[in-house]
């Protein structure tokens, strides 16, 4: 009899989740693909669906370069709308003419995509943290931090990714490469996604996190977050594709998103966006934080979105080769030069701090042809091409190299110092 019973409520159960899933009877449904949070999309599925109660929303969340992958693959599922904080993502997109060729709403701009929101890149500490809050971006190279810091992988994180292209194109080439892998010396770990640094500083997995303002901000109020100095900037954009099956009602979901009431829904507490729309902007400044504000007045710090979509495999790419799968061994040599700080002189720990922050491809190698171009390799995810297998294996051994030679200066150091 129990076991009747067992079954009997199994079943109803079963039913009672389908029909849950079917949901009610609609007319319209958008596809959205976006790496934004709940935190972001959720209040704009609800209140569109209430008014277009008609019309299902229905939100699939993966990182950004995962879902170029997607689209690059002829969006197989069917999305209607593409959704993301990356700019590169859309110029790089963009040339391979995914989005409606025709805008199919009267405020998306001529590139065929429409901008949202602004946000800036920065990091968070927990507010009962013992160590100093830096200052500046150059505050993060210090050895007080060793250890301490996380971020994502640029290959797993558009957000990341624009992070590392921000100190490139703000510092040039070489001095930002420079800064990334003395960075790189100060890491704790690199998280899979952009939403694993937050989580990480409030759960004590490390004091710092580099992460882009609203994830942090959004993560709790026992996070502080600062942004860094210079401020860096970043417009998040929306559009439509292509190979949609929706368009109308996918129009009539970004007109949403940028109609008054949807910029309004940015200065929700729980999401803290920057609204692109200037008049809302002015008249919620308060809301909105002192260098945001400074920041929008600029025109010298503007993201060339372009630049990074030319080089997106890249830089991921050599991140990976040159931090990531030789993190353990980057880091402990970093460690063995700060033992040596007392002991060896200034020239010597110049030469091993300039081999620790060499970078030996040139920006015009992260040009050549056939690493960024050809389509289905924009990202680490899919099987490379004849030419990015050639040059992985090309960076590999430079790395190789040049870290054996520094581990060879060490280990003289080491033993004159005993």
């Amino acid at each position: 009899m129990v076991e009747r019973a067992k079954k009997c409520l199994g079943r109803a159960l079963l039913v009672y989740g389908l029909c849950l899933l079917c949901g009610p009877s609609v007319a319209d449904e958008i596809r959205i693909l976006t790496s934004m949070s709940g935190q972001v999309f959720e209040p704009f599925r609800q209140r569109f669906e209430a008014l277009h109660p008609e019309t299902r929303v229905i939100v699939l969340n993966k990182n950004t370069n995962a879902a170029i992958e997607e689209i690059l693959r002829g969006n197989p599922r069917g999305f209607d709308i593409f959704w993301a904080s990356s700019p590169e993502a859309f110029t790089l997109l963009d040339r391979y003419d995914v989005f409606y060729p025709t805008p199919p709403c009267p405020d998306v701009d001529p590139n065929r995509y429409s901008v949202f929101a602004f946000s800036g890149l920065g990091w968070s500490m927990r507010d009962d943290s013992t160590i100093a809050f830096p200052d500046s971006w150059d505050d993060l190279l210090s050895p007080v931090y060793r250890g301490r810091i996380g971020m994502a992988r640029p290959s797993r994180s558009g957000t990341t990714h624009m992070l590392i292209e921000r100190f490139l194109q703000v510092r040039g080439w070489e001095a930002g490469w420079q800064y990334v892998l003395e960075l790189s010396g100060n890491l704790s770990t690199l998280t899979s996604r952009s939403f694993g640094v937050p989580d990480g500083v409030l759960n004590r997995r490390f004091d710092l996190g580099l992460s882009i303002d609203f994830l942090a901000q959004g993560a709790g109020p026992e996070l502080h977050f600062k942004y860094g100095q210079p401020i860096m900037l970043t417009p998040a954009r929306i559009a439509v594709l292509n190979t949609s099956t929706n368009r109308d009602a996918g129009c009539r979901f970004i007109e949403y998103v940028l109609s008054d009431a949807g910029q309004r829904l940015l200065l929700d507490p729980e999401m803290r966006r920057v609204p692109a729309n200037p008049t809302i902007r002015a008249e919620a400044a308060a809301l909105i934080p002192q260098a945001m504000r400074d920041a929008l007045r600029l025109t010298w710090m503007r993201y060339n979105a372009r630049v990074a979509q030319s080089r997106y495999w890249v830089i991921n790419a050599l991140f990976d080769v040159f931090v990531t799968d030789v993190f353990s061994r980057r880091r402990a040599l970093w460690q063995r030069l700060d033992s040596l700080a007392s002991s060896a002189t200034p020239q010597d720990l110049a030469a091993v701090r300039a081999l620790l922050t060499t970078m030996p491809v040139t920006e015009a190698d992260s040009q050549l042809l056939g690493l960024n171009q050809a389509p289905f390799r924009a990202t680490n995810l899919t099987a490379n091409s004849a030419a990015q297998e050639a040059a992985l294996a090309s960076w590999r051994t430079r790395r190789d190299s040049i870290l054996a030679e520094a581990e060879v200066l060490i280990d003289r150091l080491e033993r004159a110092a005993r």
